[in-house]
């Protein structure tokens, strides 16, 4: 199961209490303070770990607790610090406080962290308090308490191609061709209900990360459909890949059909709606009348966006798209 919203409680330890003692010594006035301070209190750290791809983890766990530092010790030791707690989360994770919505930090890099809730300050042991004018002090420092809040964690795929388009475009199809990626296929509306990513080999050492996003439909900025659930992991990627089904003209107008996504993309955030695009005719192998074809590369080179036509099935096309792709690519990622 594919998880990329949680919401999660944490609290970092307590600081130990200091201690108030007394050290046994002839001549010295109640044998001198001897009262340690109290360790630190655990922070909760979050990490951003490459090996996970999902926030399932948080699903069954939503509480998380850092160890609490020691209390002082006579002798003048120092209670020992509580352990930090290390919370591991997917790469492309975001980190939001849940109160005030405030972003927290953006996980992009493997290993990249951050300290969500530090711990509370060992309090001073008597020992600490002792000066001229009072040689034998009897107060110690209560351990400071560690943070507490509810913080949200928000997935976002880290993708340099989206694919998007209605349920039932070939996006999965398209993703398994390209890449190494293997969605599972079915004919239904909303055969993906999971973001999949992929990765097009370009040459040796060159390649791109394709992320086959859920079908979209009108209204899926405001929450119908899959597509408000997923619409955010279009965001990192640097351009997109509008795949278009023209198998059958007579059910959807393909204008309106490219017109409805690129509506849903705008309405859901205007930078979203600004990312280039090539724009993708599928399932060619089903026209009767190849002459459709022309009408659309006309159209879409008069607005200066790149055009292709494919077929999945028979690969007829797909490598004229891998050369758009590395074409674009430099010019789009930089």
């Amino acid at each position: 199961m594919f998880i990329d919203k949680a919401k999660i409680f944490v609290k970092a330890g307590d600081g130990g209490n200091g201690c108030v003692a007394f050290h046994r010594e002839k001549f010295v006035p109640m044998g001198g303070p001897s009262g340690g301070d109290g360790g630190k209190g655990g922070d909760v750290i979050l990490v951003a770990d490459k090996n996970l791809q999902t926030l399932m983890d948080f699903k069954y766990k939503r509480h998380y607790k850092a160890e609490r530092g020691q209390n002082g010790q006579g002798g003048n030791k120092k209670g020992k610090d509580g352990k930090d707690l290390i919370i591991k989360v997917p790469v492309g994770t975001v980190v939001k406080d849940a109160q005030t919505g405030e972003i927290i930090a953006d996980l992009v890099e493997d290993g990249q962290q951050v300290v969500v809730a530090k711990g509370g300050k060992g309090g001073k042991g008597n020992a600490a308090f002792k000066s001229p004018t009072n040689q034998t002090p009897t107060t110690a420092e209560p351990g400071e308490e560690g943070e507490e809040r509810w913080i949200e964690l928000e997935l976002k795929l880290l993708a340099d191609v989206g694919i998007i388009g209605f349920p039932n475009a070939g996006k999965s199809t398209l993703i398994s061709v390209l890449s190494n990626a293997k969605p599972k296929i079915a004919d239904y509306p909303f055969t993906t209900l999971t973001p999949v990513l992929g990765v097009l080999q370009l040459d040796v050492d060159d390649f791109v990360i394709l992320a086959d996003i859920p079908g979209l439909i009108e209204g899926a900025s405001e929450g119908a459909g899959l597509g408000h659930e997923f619409l955010r992991h279009i965001e990192r990627t640097k351009f997109l890949i509008h795949l278009i089904d023209v198998s059958d003209f007579a059910e959807k107008d393909w204008k309106e059909a490219f017109e409805i996504i690129n509506r849903e993309l705008k309405n859901y955030s205007e930078e979203l709606s600004k990312k280039p695009q090539i724009v993708v005719a599928n399932k060619i192998d089903a026209l009767s009348d190849r002459l459709k074809i022309d009408e659309m590369k006309k159209y879409f080179q008069d607005k200066n966006i790149p055009f292709t036509a494919v077929s999945l099935i028979t690969r007829e096309g797909v490598d004229e798209l891998i050369n758009l792709i590395r074409k674009y690519k430099e010019e789009w990622i930089k």
